[in-house]
């Protein structure tokens, strides 16, 4: 799976997190809908009120961790240090601090602002 998409409740938010802060690249044209490219991978988002409408289901405001999915950013081990250390300092909310875990990979978790998940690691 190359491409992966969410549902967000503030698109223009979202846009900003994941262009300005994860460097991913966009053509989003301010509407609904945005695509982004990172690499050799895909990130998609609709906006969550429109897509509920759209499939005739109540919308429910999203809150706190989203605990139904999780991203997956890698990077070689120095630049993880790096990575982890440039969001710290952004104040990207870190959701846990970067450690090796008993199976000898090193990883972080951080949220974007809706709680979306995303691991970094190596």
């Amino acid at each position: 799976m190359h491409n992966v998409g969410i549902f967000v409740e503030d698109m223009k938010k979202m846009v900003s997190f994941y262009t300005d802060i994860l460097n991913f690249e966009t053509d989003w044209d301010g509407g609904l809908f945005a695509s982004f490219k990172k690499g050799n991978d895909g990130l998609f988002m609709y906006d969550r009120k429109d897509f509920a409408k759209s499939i005739g289901v109540t919308y429910y405001p999203p809150s706190g961790i989203n605990l139904t999915m999780e991203m997956y950013l890698t990077f070689a081990t120095p630049e993880l240090d790096q990575e982890y250390e440039r969001l710290k300092n952004l104040q990207v909310r870190i959701v846990t601090e970067l450690a090796t875990q008993p199976w000898g990979q090193r990883n972080f978790f951080i949220a974007d602002p809706e709680g979306n998940l995303i691991e970094i690691g190596d």
